[in-house]
């Protein structure tokens, strides 16, 4: 959505300057300004720096024909030592972790005269399962182990977003903004809760969130759920960016990242640029604070990481929201939301450079390039290895050199 902006933006400036040209001294006047702004709306240029730590490339493995420009965001999950990643196109993978030597791989029976599924939403992991989604709201349960299909299902919209696996169930939240419980050993349906969406959203969805017995869901209208996990019934709602403005535009406030639950408090960030810390079990807000973006976050014992819509990068006062620090050398470079690798907070960009910034105060400390695909999905960080998978299907696995 914001590179759409973007590019409306340039395009007024170009039609701009087709109209005058017909002036000379009037071209002349604006002529530099023109070219200011434009220039002013061009990602940040890469500024060279000295390394303070080296990154290796561990592995790089091609999961399929990835999502180009279809905006699900999709990326790996890691459990017991494997990583499960899934493609457009290509089927789901289980991955050794340390080897990146794949363990298994399935891919959807070709059925006549039926369009090949295209799988979005996942994976998602737990209880012996691996959950996907796809853009044509089915949802396929295989066995972890050995990537045998146990089932299918069928919910109300696409699922761009990991399910969640817990207690006997399947939750998935699809893109018309209903959650749906599916029984973990058949696929039957076992509650639904839907929720009315805004004129407008952004491209995305967060991935359910199992805590406690309570599922934690970000919501397209700037709010956050809980949901009774055994009935669906919502707990409490809360609000983290309220959808203000003059235009639809103006108003999408997203909850496109993942939340995250540490201990009993529930950590959220919006497209709207606020974060928030949440009380868990009651839905009371703990703090607030004016930084973050969809893309997600990621904490530390004593910080929450985020980055927002213009491309800075921010390190937060886990305790009370505070900015300790701001990065803001990756302006308009669209960058993924924030993993935490040892002492470095990653992000990636639209180029497929990954960046490493120290968290103690956001400095650069390390650059590696994943490829030459765009980066949309948040990294991941399990074991000391960071992985992550462009829009290429490309998934390539980093670590910090010792």
């Amino acid at each position: 959505m914001k590179q759409m902006v973007m590019i409306k933006r340039v395009a007024t400036l170009v039609l701009l300057g087709v109209a005058l040209s017909g002036c000379t001294t009037v071209k002349g006047w604006f002529a530099g300004k023109d070219a200011a702004a434009k220039k002013a709306l061009e990602p940040a240029e890469l500024v060279k720096f000295e390394p303070t730590v080296k990154v290796d490339k561990l592995w790089s493995v091609n999961v399929g024909k990835g999502e180009k420009r279809i905006g699900v965001r999709q990326g790996p999950t890691v459990a017991d030592g494997r990583v499960y990643a899934a493609a457009i196109y290509g089927g789901v993978h289980a991955i050794d972790l340390q080897t990146g030597k794949k363990v298994w791989t399935w891919e959807p029976a070709k059925e006549k005269k039926k369009p090949k599924l295209r799988l979005s939403g996942g994976p998602g992991v737990g209880d012996g399962l691996v959950a996907i989604g796809t853009l044509d709201g089915q949802v396929i349960a295989l066995d972890a182990n050995d990537g045998t299909e146990k089932w299918r299902a069928k919910v109300t919209g696409e699922v761009i977003s990991a399910p969640a696996i817990a207690q006997g169930m399947v939750f998935v939240r699809s893109n018309d903004g209903r959650v749906t419980a599916l029984d973990a050993g058949n696929g039957t349906q076992r509650w639904f809760n839907p929720r009315e969406l805004p004129a407008l959203t952004v491209r995305g969805n967060a991935a359910v969130v199992a805590g406690p017995g309570v599922l934690f869901i970000g919501n397209d209208d700037g709010s956050v759920s809980a949901l009774g996990m055994q009935d669906g019934r919502t707990v409490w709602d809360q609000m983290v960016a309220n959808g203000e403005g003059r235009t639809e535009l103006e108003r999408m406030s997203d909850v496109d990242g993942a939340p995250v639950l540490e201990g009993n408090t529930l950590f959220v960030s919006s497209f709207k640029s606020q974060t928030m810390a949440i009380e868990g079990p009651t839905g009371r807000p703990l703090w607030a604070r004016d930084h973050g973006g969809a893309g997600g976050l990621a904490l530390t014992s004593g910080n929450v990481f985020v980055t927002d819509n213009k491309g800075g990068v921010f390190g937060l006062d886990k305790s009370s929201g505070t900015a300790m620090w701001s990065q803001t050398g990756l302006a308009r470079r669209s960058l993924t939301g924030p993993a935490v690798q040892g002492d470095y907070v990653v992000v990636g960009d639209y180029k497929g450079y990954l960046h490493w910034l120290r968290t103690d105060n956001g400095e650069f400390a390390a650059r590696a390039k994943s490829g030459g695909d765009a980066l949309l999905a948040q990294p991941v960080a399990a074991d000391g290895i960071l992985l992550v998978q462009n829009v290429d299907g490309k998934l390539t696995a980093f670590r910090l050199a010792q």
